[in-house]
């Protein structure tokens, strides 16, 4: 009696080479070929203003998503870095302002302003890794909930309320400029660079690749896989403190219920389409760069041209599941 054989083919060895191939330079393609359309098309794209405005709009996401790009490579997910936002930009004003406690040097209060919200964001994330590695829970539902409390956290530091504020000092965060590069773009590159140093050049870079590759087998080999998982969410909470302090810094004011607002699903957005692996085991920082690039340039694109902002967030689907579609065809033999 003949049977069927319902297994999937194998993929051909050239197929397979150049679906690698896609996942690792398609992101870099689509950045190119989205410059190119838009010099032809696009009126003024090639203006400093226009460089400006990309530049700043992208430049929180990328800082949060470096950090998104390191717990996904140990196997997790960070869904409460858009609330850790929001409590960072809530507590910075409160402190310069006096809010909390009245403080009588000004180059102390931003001082202050600078540092205490990026160390609870940190702690915060430290928090999102002991739920994962002490009790076992899985980051999804880890995270879920500092997604959830954390921003009811910041709507009642501030009683649900507008902080407006304006403070050149703090300010010079996200509106200074240095050799007319924004300062909030040198924070990006100086965050990309050493996060692409970390995974390359050391370590505990090794440690994370080894822990999301196979964390039964890197425990084996002595890696602390529990200590590995909870710096990364520490790195990842503290990046969205820093990403939430340069976004009401630009925008002058502290607003609970908007800042950080789906910061979570652009960063892991930008993770996806730069190659990175959702399942764990892979850090390309430099994808993730290009992956947020692309996601505004895409958004850039429409919107310069007529299309309703609302097309963007379907194209923003589409490209997410295009890439976890040709990572998932590259990894099967």
């Amino acid at each position: 009696m003949t049977t069927l054989d319902t297994t999937t083919p194998a993929q051909t060895p050239a197929k397979r080479s150049s679906l690698i191939w896609i996942s690792r330079y398609g992101t870099l393609v689509a950045f190119l070929a989205l410059i190119a359309f838009n010099m032809a098309v696009t009126p003024n794209f090639l203006s400093w203003q226009t460089l400006n405005v990309n530049l700043t709009q992208v430049a929180t996401i990328v800082i949060v998503a470096v950090g998104m790009t390191l717990v996904i490579a140990t196997g997790g997910i960070d869904l409460s870095v858009g609330s850790l936002m929001a409590i960072s930009g809530a507590l910075a004003p409160m402190i310069f302002l006096g809010t909390i406690y009245p403080i009588p040097s000004p180059a102390l209060a931003v001082t202050l302003a600078f540092i205490v919200p990026v160390v609870v964001a940190g702690a915060l994330g430290w928090f999102n890794g002991f739920l994962i590695t002490r009790w076992s829970i899985q980051p999804i539902v880890a995270t879920l909930v500092l997604f959830i409390a954390g921003r009811g956290i910041a709507q009642v530091m501030t009683n649900g309320n507008l902080q407006v504020f304006r403070n050149d000092a703090f300010q010079f965060i996200a509106l200074g400029r240095v050799f007319g590069i924004p300062t909030q773009v040198i924070i990006m590159a100086v965050v990309v660079a050493l996060a692409a140093f970390v995974i390359r050049r050391t370590g505990f870079g090794r440690q994370i690749i080894a822990v999301g590759g196979n964390e039964k087998a890197a425990r084996l080999s002595g890696i602390p896989a529990v200590r590995v998982k909870r710096l990364v969410y520490v790195v990842s909470g503290a990046l969205a403190g820093i990403a939430g302090l340069v976004v009401v810094a630009r925008n002058s004011a502290s607003d609970a219920n908007l800042v950080g607002l789906g910061m979570e699903l652009d960063a892991i957005a930008a993770v996806a389409v730069g190659g990175t692996l959702l399942t764990g085991g892979r850090a390309y920082v430099l994808g993730t760069l290009l992956g947020a690039c692309v996601i505004q340039l895409v958004r850039y694109t429409l919107l310069a041209n007529g299309v309703p902002d609302a097309a963007a967030l379907v194209v923003k689907a589409g490209l997410i599941v295009a890439a976890v579609f040709i990572q998932q065809r590259a990894e099967r033999g």
